[in-house]
């Protein structure tokens, strides 16, 4: 299987970039997911297709940072939630509803559609403070394990503002 997610990152990044596993740009998780087989190009094609007229409707959405959580085991992952809003929660239901209807398997399901909690997790000391607002301007597809290597992540597809191109 492959491991692929949707994200929307909120720092700048560029289409094919490639990070460590341990270095993610701050991202709000979209959805998270299998599909297909490890060697499988033509899977992330198709799902990029299916998914970029529901990414591009919904970028210029603007959020705004809630309360900080802790998310994960005993509340571990410090995270800074997201005020619910309705361009992102259609957004995640939309990619779902792409990722079931091409074979996918979620991999939490319990997070998703009415359980879906929108969260930006705190990265070695970088975080969005509660009150701040952003502009949902850059989701992706990202390859988990690209080349079967789980220790590096890689944007496969970027879709941003113009102005957020490649940035």
């Amino acid at each position: 299987m492959r491991n692929l997610i949707f994200v929307a990152f909120v720092e700048p990044v560029a289409e094919g970039s490639v990070f460590l596993r341990t270095e993610w740009p701050l991202h709000i998780t979209l959805v998270r997911f299998d599909v297909g087989t490890a060697d499988s190009a033509d899977v992330s094609v198709r799902l990029a297709g299916l998914a970029g007229p529901h990414a591009a409707a919904a970028l210029g959405a603007n959020l705004q940072v809630g309360e900080d959580a802790g998310f994960g085991r005993n509340g571990s992952v410090p995270v800074s939630l997201v005020q619910p809003q309705p361009d992102l929660q259609a957004l995640h239901e939309q990619l779902a509803t792409v990722v079931e209807s091409s074979g996918g398997r979620i991999l939490t399901p319990a997070h998703t559609g009415s359980g879906y909690r929108p969260h930006i997790s705190h990265q070695h000391g970088r975080r969005l403070r509660p009150g701040e607002t952003l502009v949902l301007d850059r989701i992706a597809l990202v390859d988990m394990a690209p080349d079967g290597d789980h220790t590096v992540r890689r944007i496969l597809r970027l879709w941003a503002l113009p102005e957020n191109r490649g940035s």
